[in-house]
C-alpha cells in the first residue's frame, strides 16, 4: 500500500534532480545550438575558373556546396592576401591598422596589430574551439604574431606567404609549423592541410563548437600540383596551366573530404560552410612573385618569367590581383547551410569585413567596443534576400589610390601624377570599359567625399613605412629571433645557457 508514496517520492526526486542540473542542461543545449563554422579560403582563384562559373576545372565538392548555397555574386575582398585575411580576422578595413598595401614580405618585421580583436579570439570566448590549417600570413617575425597566438587554440601550416607545395621551403627556410614547432613532412601541401582537417573534424564530439579556418595555398603561385591532378588536364597544352588546373582540383578534392566528415560525424546540420578566395586571380608575372626564379634557390618548380601571363581567368572583369579593378578585388564566394539557408543568388554588394560581426551573431560573440567593426551583419541578406546591410563599400584606401562602391557605382581614384577619377555603373558595365565620371559629377563627386573620409581615418602604411630599407626587394626571411636555423633549413629554439 506504500507504492504510490515511494513512486511520488521517486517523481520527486526526479524533478529535484532535473531542477539542480537545469542551469547546466540549458547552458548545454544553448551550446548546442550554435553553429560550427568552417571557413574555406582559396588564395588568388581566378573568378571564371571554377566549374560552377563556366570555368574548365573540374571542381565537383565546390560545385555542389555553391549550387546547393547562397551564391555571392558580388563580395568583395582585398587587391592581394594580407589585407584581404586582416579584413576576414577583424571585420575591419585593413587601413584602420596599416594592413592596406601589399602584404607581408619575408623580410618585413611587423604583423596584425596585437590591439585587434580577431575572430577566432572573439568566437573562443563565446565557447567555440578554434582550428586552423593553413597560410596565415599576418605576422610571422615574432611568435606573437602567430595565430596560435591570436585566439586559436590549434595551428598546422606556413606563417610566411608563399612556400614550395612539396618542400614548404622559402627563401632557405622551411616555413611548416604544428603549434609552433617546425616540421620537416614529406607530402603535398593541399593534401597534408586536408588530411588535418579531416583529422580535426574527426576529434569532434558535438558537444563544443568548432571554428574550423581551412587556409588553402592553392592556387596561389608556385604553379605545383602533383602528377596524378595534372593528368586530369593533359590534353592542356600548356604545362603552366596544367598545373594550375591540378591545384584547384586538389582543393576541391579536400573540400569534399571536409564535408564527407561533417556528415559522417553527424554534424553538417550544424555547420555552416563559407568559402572565397582572398582576391583575384594573377594575370601579371609581377603578382605571381612566387613562382619567379630566387637566385638563392635556382629555378623554382612551377616557375613563371616576369613578362609571362598567368593562367587565371578573372572574366568578365578586368584587372586581376593587385588591381582595383573588379578582377582583382570581386571574388568567387558562397555559403551554404541547407538547414538555415535555401539555394539561391545574392548579388547585393557584401564585403570581406561582413564575415566577422555575421559570424559572431549566429554564435553570440562579441567584438571589441573600442574597435568597432567595419562590417555588417549579412544575415538577412543571405537568408532573406535582403538589401545590403552596407550603404558603401571600402574597397581599399592608400596613400595613392582608393575605390569604394555605393549600389551599382564604384569609383576608382588614382593620385599619382597626373592622376585619375574613374567612375563605373557595374551594373551595365561589369567590365569597367567605359569611364562615366563626366557625365555623372554628383555621383561621382558623393563617392570621391566618401574616399577622402576614408582616407582621413587611414593609418599610415606598415609596409611603406618598412619597404625603403629594402628597395623594392622581398629580403630573407626574418622569424622570431629567438629562433635559429638548423642546417635542414628548420627553425629551432635558440638554448641560452646561463652565465
Amino acid at each position: 500500500m506504500r507504492t504510490p508514496q515511494l513512486f511520488s517520492g521517486v517523481i520527486g526526486m526526479c524533478f529535484a534532480l532535473a531542477a539542480a542540473a537545469s542551469p547546466a542542461s540549458q547552458a548545454s543545449a544553448q551550446e548546442a545550438k550554435k553553429p560550427n563554422i568552417v571557413f574555406i579560403m582559396a588564395d588568388d582563384l581566378g573568378n571564371s575558373d571554377l566549374g560552377y562559373r563556366g570555368g574548365k576545372v573540374v571542381t565537383p565538392n565546390i560545385d555542389k556546396l555553391a549550387m546547393n548555397g547562397v551564391r555571392l555574386e558580388s563580395f568583395y575582398g582585398e587587391p592581394v592576401c594580407t589585407p584581404s585575411r586582416a579584413a576576414l580576422m577583424t571585420g575591419r578595413y585593413p587601413m584602420r591598422y596599416g594592413l592596406q598595401t601589399l602584404v607581408i614580405f619575408p623580410s618585413h618585421t611587423y604583423g596584425l596589430a596585437l590591439d585587434e580583436k580577431t575572430l577566432p579570439q572573439a568566437l573562443k570566448e563565446a565557447g567555440y574551439k578554434t582550428l586552423m590549417t593553413g597560410k596565415w600570413h599576418l605576422g610571422h617575425a615574432d611568435r606573437k604574431f602567430w595565430p596560435q597566438n591570436r585566439g586559436f587554440d590549434y595551428f598546422y601550416g606556413n606563417v610566411t606567404g608563399e612556400v614550395d607545395y612539396f618542400t614548404r621551403e622559402r627563401g632557405g627556410i622551411i616555413d611548416w609549423q604544428r603549434n609552433g614547432k617546425f616540421l620537416k613532412e614529406k607530402g603535398y601541401y593541399t593534401d597534408l592541410i586536408g588530411d588535418d582537417a579531416v583529422k580535426l573534424i574527426d576529434q569532434q564530439d558535438g558537444k563544443q563548437p568548432f571554428f574550423l579556418y581551412f587556409a588553402s595555398l592553392a592556387p596561389h603561385a608556385p604553379y605545383q600540383a602533383p602528377e596524378s591532378a595534372m593528368e586530369k588536364y593533359k590534353n592542356v597544352p600548356e604545362k603552366m596551366r596544367r598545373s594550375y588546373f591540378g591545384m584547384i582540383t586538389e582543393l576541391d578534392l579536400q573540400i569534399g573530404r571536409i564535408v564527407a566528415e561533417l556528415e559522417k560525424k553527424g554534424l553538417r546540420d550544424n555547420t555552416i560552410i563559407l568559402f572565397a578566395s582572398d582576391n583575384g586571380g594573377a594575370t601579371n608575372g609581377l603578382f605571381a612573385e612566387g613562382a619567379r626564379s630566387d637566385e638563392e634557390r635556382g629555378e623554382v618548380q612551377g616557375g613563371i618569367k616576369m613578362d609571362e601571363k598567368p593562367p587565371a581567368n578573372n572574366a568578365p572583369f578586368s584587372g586581376g590581383k593587385g588591381s582595383l579593378k573588379e578582377g582583382g578585388v570581386r571574388v568567387p564566394a558562397f555559403v551554404n547551410w541547407p538547414a538555415k539557408l535555401k539555394p539561391r543568388v545574392a548579388n547585393e554588394p557584401l564585403h570581406m569585413v561582413d564575415v566577422m560581426p555575421t559570424l559572431l551573431a549566429l554564435a553570440g560573440g562579441k567584438g571589441s567596443p573600442d574597435h568597432p567593426f567595419d562590417g555588417r551583419d549579412m544575415w538577412k541578406t543571405l537568408s532573406e534576400g535582403a538589401p545590403s546591410p552596407n550603404d558603401d563599400i571600402l574597397i581599399n584606401v592608400e596613400a595613392f589610390r582608393g575605390a569604394v562602391r555605393k549600389g551599382d557605382w564604384k569609383l576608382i581614384d588614382i593620385a599619382l601624377l597626373p592622376g585619375k577619377t574613374m567612375l563605373f555603373n557595374l551594373a551595365k558595365d561589369p567590365g569597367e570599359t567605359t569611364n562615366v565620371a563626366a557625365e555623372n559629377p554628383e555621383i561621382a563627386h558623393d563617392l570621391e567625399a566618401r574616399l577622402l573620409q576614408y582616407a582621413k581615418e587611414k593609418k599610415p602604411s606598415l609596409w611603406i613605412k618598412a619597404q625603403p630599407a629594402f628597395v623594392g626587394a622581398q629580403g630573407k626571411t626574418i622569424f622570431d629571433p629567438d629562433f635559429d636555423i638548423d642546417d635542414d633549413g628548420l627553425p629551432h629554439e635558440k638554448v641560452v645557457l646561463p652565465q
